[in-house]
């Protein structure tokens, strides 16, 4: 398979000068409340965060939900201070548990979280799209011990945290995936012949980054952070309100580039959205071992970044802190960081042995939190979902996954020449003569045999 055709984008050029102009705040916080502002029991005082339920919005402050566990009372004690406004809630934010019922909270407050509840119809979208995915992730699977694949990254159990970043973002944003998202592409909208072109090894990325608005899946730990940033901020410079929404392990937390990149986005107030799926492990490095911190989400507090930390197995809390993450960022309240704890079920790989550093019991204790059968059970006892609408879906899925296998059942075409192609711009003296020195070495096995002095 050749590559799409590619789009040009329009580079961002700046001085420091012009830089420094277009920073779209000051490079320092809002104050914390002062003496005698009325702040509400359990609620902290999140300067440059939504308005506060219940209470006026400060000057420049757009109404909405509070990100960070309003009316939470463990947050009691961080309702003031300098790093208020940036800290998570104490406790992962869940609208609903294992059972699929749904967490007690005030009234239009589930879990007293201050995130509203995503729409009916958007839950059942977010349901559909999440079993399609998990079938999608089942025949990746097989298609590499087929060896239809070269490798792949399994994200079964991790589908709550795929489908609903990329159901918080729009088309028009970007979303910048590690090698774990192929299910988030699929979900996308994008081929998934040509997402899973880079697991096969005949191409570098199967797909238009420009025209999918999406980047090329990243291999080395925390790079994209970096990417989503820049991409994020160059946007904003340009006047759109373009939101980037990085994907992050948490082995990719303890790179200096996602230090980089959150940092950067924080001083610049750049639009980005990073969100970390915490599945207990770097390959086969548990998190104890990675860092001391109460949660990975209390790393943004350090760069000025606000926080949340959700039940990543929770389909409808993972959605509702998204949209907001993503409404905070486009509305010019800069970067969000999410922690979401989820479990990784399979291997890292289908060449890694996870016997090696877990053991059954484990896996089967996260095998009772099935982000989908949450799902299916809220919708079912919501009356929004039931036993005609789960066979078609997963009918919708079984054709997907067929049809999938069918197509990459084809042997790709492949030119050795396309390893130069789009290397550099304009390819340097180097490159085209090792071009050459293929093209040249090709045509010497094309040659008859008796040219070759053999048969």
């Amino acid at each position: 398979m050749g590559p799409s055709p590619v789009q040009e984008v329009n580079a961002v050029t700046t001085s420091p000068r012009a830089v420094r102009r277009a920073t779209p705040r000051s490079r320092h916080p809002s104050p914390p409340a002062k003496s005698g502002e009325p702040i509400r029991s359990g609620e902290p005082a999140r300067s440059g965060g939504p308005a506060r339920s219940g209470g006026p919005a400060r000057p420049g402050e757009p109404a909405g939900p509070v990100p960070g566990g309003a009316e939470r009372a463990s947050d009691a004690e961080r309702a003031s201070g300098p790093a208020a406004p940036f800290l998570p809630g104490a406790e992962p934010v869940r609208l609903v548990d294992e059972a699929g019922r749904r967490v007690a909270g005030p009234p239009g407050r589930p879990g007293g979280t201050g995130y509203p509840e995503p729409p009916t119809e958007t839950l059942r979208e977010l349901y559909r799209r999440m079993v399609i995915g998990r079938r999608f992730d089942q025949q990746c699977t097989a298609l590499t011990k087929q060896g239809r694949l070269a490798v792949y990254p399994s994200a079964r159990g991790q589908e709550a945290c795929q489908v609903a970043a990329v159901l918080a973002v729009r088309p028009t944003d970007w979303v910048f995936p590690t090698y774990r998202e192929s299910m988030a592409l699929t979900a996308r909208g994008i081929d998934p012949v040509r997402v899973l072109t880079l697991l096969r090894g005949d191409w570098h990325c199967g797909y238009d980054p420009a025209a999918e608005r999406t980047a090329p899946q990243c291999t080395p730990l925390a790079t994209q952070t970096v990417h989503a940033a820049g991409l994020a901020y160059g946007e904003a410079y340009q006047g759109r309100d373009t939101v980037a929404l990085a994907f992050i392990g948490d082995g990719a937390t303890s790179e200096g580039d996602f230090h980089e990149g959150v940092n950067f986005a924080a001083v610049f107030r750049a639009p980005v959205v990073f969100l970390v799926q915490n599945n207990g492990y770097a390959i086969s490095v548990p998190l104890a071992k990675q860092t001391a911190a109460p949660a990975l989400a209390y790393k943004g507090v350090g760069y000025g970044v606000a926080s949340e930390q959700v039940d990543g197995n929770d389909p409808v809390a993972m959605l509702a802190v998204l949209t907001a993450a993503v409404e905070h960022a486009r509305s010019g309240r800069g970067p969000f960081l999410v922690e979401a704890h989820t479990y990784r079920l399979e291997p890292h790989t289908n060449a890694d042995d996870a016997g090696r550093y877990r053991d059954a019991d484990e896996v089967a204790g996260w095998l009772g939190r099935d982000p989908i059968a949450r799902l299916e059970a809220y919708l079912r006892s919501a009356g929004a979902l039931d036993d005609p609408a789960v066979a078609a879906v997963a009918a919708e899925a079984e054709a997907a996954a067929a049809d999938l296998r069918d197509r990459m059942a084809v042997e790709p075409t492949v030119d050795p020449i396309d390893l130069f192609a789009h290397v550099y711009a304009r390819p340097t003296p180097q490159l085209v003569e090792q071009r050459e020195l293929v093209r040249a070495e090709l045509a010497a096995e094309q040659e008859p045999a008796s040219r070759t002095g053999h048969g």
